[in-house]
């Protein structure tokens, strides 16, 4: 005789909690009369809040991310009315953390039972860093492939000014470009046949050779920093700051011109080296009031993962910026 659902062992209500919190589904209930607010131990967990009989809209609005909370009221509010299931994703602050929560549940009273409505509360944290990381590299790749059309044609006009005829010009061009290809081979971790270092000004001079100008232009970018290695990790992301800051002047500041000039130097202090980035005789500068993508770019390298800071100056003809960066960092 078969055991019908209700009498099988797997729907017991140990059996039940075990599975719910295998799977990490915490349960809400909300009294509708009292607005009454109750969470299984699991919720509590994922709150970070102290067990007890119930909970206020108010003692988990508290917790909700500032940026979210307006929009999570108004959302819970309106579930109410809403046909079918829902689902609300928003985030927490539990101290310095941020912890994405999944509230799910049925509206338009389909859940409703004993005056209560039921609901889930999910951790969906991994799953958005996930798809932020995603969104992240989505616009890493866009913002690197506008910059190297416009690095093509920023090294064209600069081979164009020294070239004496068609010939020349296409030679020029294409050592450029295979420079180029090799300092992009830096910013990815280096080769295992390279070692675990790389030299500072060695990095800068191969990165900033397919900017520098031939023949008469010549020598107009000046390298002299401190001699010491750097890092596989630090190396990737320095260069993609040099990588940055060097299409950023062949588009708009002093490479973009056979007048301008361009000076790195740098020095150290205890545990930490300022390179300084200078501009000169370049075109007149206009300063943007908005952070683009590049600008994010490289704050985010700088602080995040060469553990310093980055300052911009702007003088009428060019543009200083100076890195101050943690050295341990940089000989990760």
């Amino acid at each position: 005789m078969p055991v019908s659902d209700e009498a099988h062992p797997l729907w017991d209500v140990h059996n039940l909690k075990r599975a719910l919190h295998a799977a990490g589904v915490a349960l809400w209930a909300w009294t509708v009369e009292t607005n009454a607010f109750a969470m299984d131990e699991q919720g509590f967990d994922l709150w970070g809040l102290p067990q007890a009989k119930s909970v206020t809209f108010e003692d988990l609005s508290s917790h909700i991310h500032p940026a979210d909370r307006d929009r999570v009221q108004a959302a819970f509010t309106a579930t109410r009315a809403l046909v079918g299931s829902y689902e609300i994703d928003f985030r927490i602050l539990l101290g310095d953390e941020i912890r994405w929560i999944s509230a799910r549940g049925l509206g338009n009273d389909e859940g409703l039972h004993q005056g209560q409505v039921w609901g889930v509360f999910l951790d969906v944290t991994g799953r958005k860093q996930a798809e932020e990381g995603h969104e992240l590299l989505a616009g890493e790749m866009s913002h690197r492939v506008k910059n190297l059309l416009a690095i093509a044609a920023g090294l064209t006009s600069l081979t164009s000014r020294s070239a004496t005829s068609v010939e020349d010009m296409a030679s020029d061009l294409i050592q450029r470009l295979t420079s180029l290809g090799r300092a992009h081979d830096l910013v990815r971790p280096l080769a295992k046949d390279q070692g675990r270092a790389a030299l500072l000004g060695d990095l800068i001079a191969v990165l900033l050779a397919p900017y520098d100008d031939e023949g008469a232009f010549s020598g107009r970018i000046r390298v002299a920093v401190p001699r010491m290695g750097i890092g596989e990790q630090s190396a990737t992301a320095l260069a993609l700051v040099i990588h940055e800051l060097a299409t950023n002047s062949l588009k708009y500041g002093a490479l973009s011109v056979s007048s301008g000039i361009l000076d790195i130097s740098g020095s150290t202090n205890g545990d930490e080296i300022t390179v300084v980035w200078t501009e000169r005789n370049g075109p007149p500068v206009e300063v943007k009031s908005d952070a683009g993508y590049g600008s994010r770019l490289l704050q985010r390298s700088v602080t995040g993962q060469l553990g310093g800071s980055i300052d911009t100056e702007w003088p009428s003809d060019g543009v200083i910026v100076t890195l101050t960066m943690n050295a341990k960092r940089l000989a990760i």
